[in-house]
């Protein structure tokens, strides 16, 4: 009886001491003080045990670690910090449930640098011996992202014993699950589902929904006549996809109407609506404009930042007060959900190339946007206080 007790007190034990794993990175984001503003630093290691609990949603860490990047720069010892969160260990009670949650959404994380990388699992799910390896080794050299999820990645790499989560939500495909809520065809088949072009609200809903995975092929200019869905709006996806009630986009071949997509939102401002570039570039179902504004989410007054002007690229970024970081959401976002063509992507890294490393003030902002066919777009569409605005012709 006294051995079986022991026993029973060891496995407990043994149990409680994984329950910490969300104490782990809150260091590494601690010591990062000296960047951002003060207490920035502080506030943000405050967010992180709340994102790896066991009941937290897996995509919440993605978002938080991309929120680091975005508030303190892209210095190494952020992006180290930042990368150290994504391969951190979610809490899990093995007593409760036999595999962990992960992330299925492919926009996530948004920022390059935190691309690529697998987290730990607990040690008590089988096979955690070759997801564990892998996280390590995609810390130091980071797997192949491009169109993938945290989920399709760990399954590339040999390890599907998960649950996938976020996926429903975001419309990405999931790592070898089917997550089709509402009678979704996949594999090329069409759902049915039709919205009209000149709706402004379906055509978020749409343009929030398509995948990065399939190349657009037509001109901006056939983008700036043609129909937000064509009343299709068909995801033509290769591999499983999730759909939450709104028909998607067929990104072989995408297309937007002028003003589609038009917001005034809280959190992501206002946006005006698909725009096409004067230059011929495809920019698929988004409009890579940039805008530079005082205060944005919270940022005190005279502070000025740079963010992408449409919510579908900005989803999960926010602002930041270096352009580079905002240039290379984009960019991200170009290939992996807005459906732009190659030649598109490749304007918009030369364009990242050009200006990352520029002013930090308005005219960085204005030389994004003519650089990519957006010359004279509006950076300030919110009428924020332009106060001590600097840089802007």
């Amino acid at each position: 009886m006294y051995t079986k007790a022991a026993l029973i007190s060891a496995i407990l034990a043994v149990a409680e001491a994984r329950f910490s794993q969300e104490q782990i990175p809150v260091s590494d984001v601690s010591a990062l003080s000296n960047f951002g503003n003060p207490g920035e630093a502080a506030t943000l290691a405050g967010s992180v045990p709340g994102v790896l609990l066991a009941a937290a949603n897996p995509c919440d860490k993605l978002t938080l670690a991309d929120k680091i990047v975005s508030t303190l720069g892209n210095d190494p010892q952020v992006i180290a910090a930042a990368q150290n969160l994504v391969a951190a260990e979610q809490n899990f009670n093995p007593f409760a449930v036999s595999v962990p949650n992960i992330c299925g959404d492919a926009s996530l994380p948004a920022t390059q640098e935190l691309r690529g990388i697998v987290p730990l699992v607990d040690p008590a799910v089988t096979g955690s011996d070759v997801e564990n390896a892998n996280s390590e080794t995609s810390l130091q050299s980071p797997f192949d992202s491009n169109g993938l999820s945290v989920a399709d990645i760990m399954t590339a790499q040999g390890f599907s014993n998960f649950t996938v989560n976020g996926a429903a939500a975001s419309g990405n495909a999931n790592a070898g699950n089917n997550n089709n809520n509402n009678n979704n065809n996949n594999s090329g088949n069409t759902s049915g589902a039709s919205s009209s072009a000149t709706s402004a609200a379906s055509a978020t809903a749409s343009a929030t929904k398509c995948s990065g995975k399939a190349k657009s092929t037509t001109t901006a200019a056939a983008a700036a006549t043609s129909s937000a869905a064509s009343n299709n709006n068909n995801n033509n996806n290769a591999g499983n996809t999730s759909n939450n009630g709104n028909a998607n986009n067929n990104n072989s071949g995408s297309s937007a109407q002028a003003g589609a997509g038009a917001v005034t939102d809280a959190v992501t401002g206002t946006f005006p609506g698909f725009q096409a570039s004067s230059l011929g570039l495809d920019f698929g179902t988004c409009t890579p404009t940039v805008k530079f504004e005082e205060s944005l989410n919270g940022r005190k007054p005279g502070e000025f930042t740079f963010q992408a002007q449409d919510p579908v690229v900005n989803k999960g970024q926010q602002e930041a007060l270096n352009p580079n970081i905002i240039f290379n959401r984009i960019c991200d976002q170009l290939g992996n959900v807005c459906g732009a063509a190659d030649d598109a992507i490749a304007a918009c890294k030369q364009a990242q190339a050009d200006l990352g490393s520029g002013a930090k003030d308005a005219s960085t902002a204005d030389a994004w946007n003519e650089a990519l066919g957006f010359a004279g777009v509006d950076i300030n569409p919110d009428n924020a206080p332009q106060t001590g605005l600097v840089g802007h012709t």
